[in-house]
């Protein structure tokens, strides 16, 4: 499984612009929020199962703050932790947060 870490605005860039090529899963963590632990446990059962061609990214909202605002900044989303959002052409076109990122909520995102 490759999941792209995204730690800066330039990461943040890229993975928005390889959105025109393929959707891409932006999920933002926070290490000290039990919830989003299990959040993240659910990404991470989704993208073993994922058999479609996407970009996986992976944003420490705690240590890279200023790219979790930019992304609420960019795409007009309001900040939750965690929080989960699908891209497509350069748009947010989904965005779920706490128990409502699960496997099938992401699978659902995809269709």
């Amino acid at each position: 499984m490759n999941i792209l870490d995204i730690e800066s605005i330039d990461d943040l860039d890229k993975a928005v612009c390889e959105s025109l090529n393929k959707p891409v899963f932006l999920f933002k963590h926070s290490t000290h929020c039990p919830v989003s632990f299990k959040a993240q446990a659910n990404y991470m059962k989704f993208i073993e199962d994922c058999n479609d061609d996407v970009l996986f990214t992976h944003l420490d909202l705690i240590q890279f703050r200023d790219v979790s605002n930019e992304i609420t900044s960019r795409f007009g989303i309001d900040h939750q932790s965690p929080q989960a959002l699908l891209i497509k052409n350069e748009k947010a076109v989904w965005n779920a947060s706490h128990y409502n990122i699960n496997p099938d909520s992401l699978r659902e995102a995809l269709s």
